[in-house]
């Protein structure tokens, strides 16, 4: 790259100028795009990587410090380091699918309940399916509502409230005794 282009791409970020992020994008993204490729060997995640260096790298403009490095490497090193986050986060999170799928300590089944003598498991096949996996793994599977939310990959919130709809449906067949269950 021409000196010249290189210390205008400077210049407009200094003066936050978003013709630089053009810029930046069209003269470096496929060497940067590389380097993504080649820490997370993923092109989706590679994609992703890139992007967010980008924001990085519009929000920490006035980070960037000529006399330290060149722009390359200032470049080189936020994509870099995002993409090594990028695949740090993606191994801790496939880390913890992993143990939530093989650990059976959570997933005891509730008998104590007496089920059976209440026919919920058949009354819960008559709910929408997105307040019956809530219910089948709060009541059936033993899971708290934390468990829940980290095991159907959504919100704490959206637990909660699907369960409460979903007991609220429940109530219209059973009256008093999903009360009891909730207490």
């Amino acid at each position: 790259m021409k000196p010249f282009i290189e210390k205008h791409i400077v210049q407009l970020l200094a003066a936050r100028d978003e013709r630089a992020i053009s810029l930046l994008y069209d003269h470096y993204a496929d060497a940067l795009y590389g380097v993504a490729i080649k820490v997370t060997k993923d092109e989706d995640l590679a994609k992703d990587v890139l992007q967010n260096a980008f924001v990085k790298i519009w929000k920490k403009a006035d980070n960037y410090d000529p006399s330290k490095a060149r722009l390359f490497t200032w470049l080189f090193r936020v994509v870099q380091n995002t993409a090594i986050d990028a695949v740090r986060s993606r191994q801790r999170k496939q880390s913890k699918e992993v143990q939530t799928n093989d650990s059976n300590v959570y997933h005891i089944p509730t008998t104590q309940l007496a089920i059976d003598h209440i026919d919920l498991k058949n009354h819960t096949d008559g709910l929408e399916e997105k307040y019956k996996v809530v219910i089948d793994a709060l009541f059936f599977q033993g899971m708290t509502q934390q468990e829940a939310s980290d095991e159907l990959n959504i919100p704490l919130g959206t637990v909660k409230s699907r369960l409460k709809i979903g007991l609220r449906e429940l109530r219209k067949l059973f009256g008093v005794v999903i009360v009891f269950l909730t207490l």
